[in-house]
């Protein structure tokens, strides 16, 4: 607690920025995130080691103290930004900047040398954001990148539910449970008792997606493995991600690293065919060879461009449209108003298609996310290719 007096007498006339910043974390707190005690005085220490003065410090001093875990991310974020809108954190905590050069965090583990003195540029604004959203991910520059890849990471990667072939039981309604019904009877000596009920459960819906990496898809390919490592992070039981390029390769363990920097990184050494071309019609028929497809939910992440024989691909799409809950095909190029499904590719998949959705922008990954999550109902194959057709 001594830093952050520190803090409070570094601050000049400010209105007790160490009032400020505990009310910041009362605030997290009635927003769910853990920002206890402890973590607040960690949080108050944190900061006399930094400079109080730049909203940098203070947005990762709290994120770093303040959040327990994943969970915390974005409830802290919209906390951040609207504790700190009306007067910003370089206003409200007042006070010397000293200049020295330290290693600033990054999202993602890396680390850049900033100096001090150097006005560090705050978390996005909302307005910001909602036209980063809207970006095509190929159009993006590397700041706007790093901040969508960060944007990526938060995303709550819910999944559809199923119904479980185990039952749990259920105060309210249901068939009989015969068994607990009659461990009740003898509990009370044989006198009659309440009837037990029980329902069936729900599991997530698994969803295996496959992700090409050809070079056709190099603008991309980034952005669609970050957005399936938010769908390993969010059920890592329940999805299987494959690389497709020349060959099929199971990446899932690659992408069960916490860390989304580690979990790129280990992608990179697992795949081995990076910017090649693309046989779509030989992996599938790979990934048909596997139990993951039947029942799950299959998202294929390409743009459509096949090597191989195009009828090969339409029989392999046939059989899996026959096995899979629901095939969903990404294709980056349908953001663009001008594109047409020309290529002979996805013009042989696209009658077994369930759902072909765009894949070129946040706003496009968040609708994916929530296609997955169920709020959208599943429609028949062949609609896709109507829909393609009518673009």
């Amino acid at each position: 607690m001594a830093d952050g007096v520190a803090v409070a007498r570094r601050a000049g006339d400010g209105p007790g920025p160490v009032a400020v910043l505990a009310g910041f974390a009362r605030a997290l707190r009635a927003a769910g995130v853990a920002a206890d005690h402890h973590r607040t005085q960690s949080f108050l220490a944190a900061l006399g080691h930094l400079d109080a003065a730049d909203g940098r410090d203070v947005y990762w001093a709290g994120r770093l103290t303040l959040c327990a875990g994943p969970d915390d991310l974005p409830r802290y974020d919209r906390c951040f930004a609207a504790y700190f809108s009306a007067s910003s954190a370089v206003r409200r905590v007042r006070g010397t900047t000293v200049s020295v050069t330290r290693p600033v965090a990054t999202p993602y583990g890396g680390g850049e040398q900033e100096p001090a003195g150097e006005p560090g540029a705050p978390p996005a604004t909302a307005s910001e954001i909602e036209v980063l959203r809207h970006r095509d991910v190929a159009r993006m520059s590397e700041a706007e990148r790093r901040e969508a890849h960060r944007l990526l990471a938060l995303l709550r990667g819910t999944r559809q539910p199923r119904r479980s072939r185990r039952y749990r039981p259920s105060p309210h309604g249901g068939a009989t449970d015969a068994r607990r019904t009659v461990r009740e009877i003898l509990r009370h000596g044989g006198a009659p008792a309440r009837l037990r009920r029980r329902v069936r459960g729900t599991r997530p819906r698994r969803v295996v997606m496959l992700v090409d990496v050809s070079g056709s898809m190099a603008a991309y390919a980034d952005t669609l493995l970050r957005f399936a490592h938010a769908l390993v992070r969010a059920e890592p039981r329940a999805t299987e991600v494959f690389s497709v390029g020349t060959r099929l390769t199971r990446i899932t363990p690659a992408l069960r690293h916490r860390d989304p920097g580690l979990a790129m990184d280990a992608c990179s050494a697992a795949i081995p065919d990076w910017s090649g071309g693309t046989r779509l019609g030989e992996e599938v028929r790979a990934l048909l060879r596997l139990p993951d497809p039947r029942g799950a939910i299959v998202v294929i992440a390409s743009d459509g461009w096949e090597r191989g024989p195009a009828d090969l691909l339409g029989a392999q799409m046939a059989r899996l449209s026959r096995l899979a809950r629901r095939v969903v095909w990404v294709n980056p190029h349908k953001g663009d108003p001008a594109y047409r499904p020309m290529t002979a590719g996805i013009r042989a998949a696209l009658p077994y298609v369930t759902d072909f959705v765009a894949g070129h922008s946040l706003a496009a990954y968040e609708a994916l996310a929530a296609l997955l999550a169920g709020d959208r109902p599943v429609r028949r194959a062949g609609t896709a290719r109507k829909e393609g057709a009518d673009a």
